[in-house]
């Protein structure tokens, strides 16, 4: 098969004009950060979800970050989440001193099984942190349950998910805590940035203290001179900048749209590798419409005779740019040397020995994804 000639990435941005003016626009205005931009994209978030509130900070780690501290998850307590996820899920329980627990995946969703986490709950456990993972929304009912049956706090981490539907719902609305990722690959970017959405009063405070150094006005402003505050937690500079902000709200101005393609693209690709044996399609949780940041195949090992390697390596080779999400967190050689041992996970880990990412995106073009399912079939038709 001849190789194509430019790299088809896993994933990437789409920048317009619009988004460039908006850009310049904030640029040549008196607020590159601290200015009015930020709080125009909570607002349009929130509003977006039909959430109370949303909270932007400056990636969306250091929203997990801030979502943890507001759960208020210190040394002993325990985290349960998903170990196919990126490190940044569990990095956050650890900077707040707590555990993190993994629980298995259901093995049709790719996503924590609720019924594993029930295994999991001690007397020290203290918060749920469920994976949209691809932009497939979690089992949230059953994970709000079992959550309010133990008195447990849910973060949704939802850095793939922006605009899936949850039973007619938005991601963002069901959980205590959602977070949402603005990374270029994501469904809508600002270069980087996070948010979380809630609706509890007391989250959204303690949220916005944590991202700005834990320094706010007081009742003794009044008193001392508008001038006046008061460092009264210790936070740190996790602030959105007006740029970023900017960007954000153009790109929200499209974000349905990119949705709507990414959809189309899956549609096609479930259409095409539907007949190549050995490939197994990602499958749809009921009730849920995925936001497919990721399309991942597992290749069968049963009925393909290569190796996971040898068919990524034969993909780049013809220029595409498959990728493979994630490596199970509690393999990384930082988790070993915490104590986590392999073998805790099975289905976790048997899924990852057969996962690979195909590009997926929304200015990706109909013959990208022909040219994509062309070449997994010539690397493993006679198998």
């Amino acid at each position: 098969m001849k190789r194509r000639e430019n790299f088809l990435s896993y994933g990437k941005q789409s920048i317009d004009k619009e988004d460039i003016e908006a850009v310049v626009s904030t640029l040549r205005s008196p607020f590159l950060t601290q200015g009015p931009k930020v709080e125009e994209f909570e607002k349009r978030i929130a509003d977006y979800m039909g959430v109370k509130y949303a909270v932007a900070f400056s990636n969306g780690t250091a929203a997990l970050h801030g979502a943890c501290h507001a759960a208020g998850i210190r040394e002993g307590d325990e985290v349960i989440t998903t170990p196919i996820t990126f490190a940044a899920t569990s990095n956050a329980v650890l900077y707040c001193g707590g555990t993190p627990v993994f629980a298995d995946i259901d093995e049709v969703t790719y996503n924590i099984d609720p019924k594993e986490i029930k295994k999991k709950i001690t007397s020290r456990t203290k918060a749920i942190i469920p994976v949209d993972f691809t932009g497939q929304p979690v089992e949230v009912d059953a994970i709000m349950s079992i959550a309010r049956e133990h008195n447990l706090i849910v973060i949704e981490d939802g850095a793939h998910s922006l605009g899936a539907d949850y039973k007619g719902q938005k991601v963002g609305t069901q959980a205590d805590m959602t977070m949402f990722s603005f990374h270029p690959v994501k469904p809508i970017t600002t270069g980087e940035g996070g948010v979380i959405t809630t609706n509890s009063e007391e989250f959204y405070e303690s949220l916005k203290l944590f991202r700005s150094h834990g320094i706010q006005k007081t009742p003794y402003s009044l008193e001392q001179g508008d001038w006046y505050y008061e460092m009264t937690d210790l936070g740190y500079n996790y602030r959105m900048n007006d740029i970023q902000a900017s960007l954000g709200l153009s790109q929200l101005n499209r974000l349905d749209g990119f949705i709507e393609r990414r959809r189309e693209i899956a549609a096609l690709y479930d259409e095409k590798l539907a007949d190549i044996p050995g490939i197994i399609l990602p499958k749809q949780l009921e009730d849920t419409d995925s936001g497919w940041h990721l399309y991942i195949i597992q290749l069968d090992a049963r009925l393909v005779e290569k190796s996971r390697k040898e068919v990524f390596d034969e993909m780049r080779a013809l220029n595409i740019g498959v990728h493979v999400h994630y490596i199970p967190v509690y393999w990384h050689p930082y988790y070993q040397e915490l104590g986590y041992e392999k073998g805790i996970c099975p289905k976790a880990e048997k899924w990852y020995a057969q996962a690979l990412t195909l590009p997926i995106f929304a200015e990706m073009k109909d013959e990208d994804v022909e040219y994509v399912v062309n070449a997994i079939n010539s690397i493993i038709h006679h198998y």
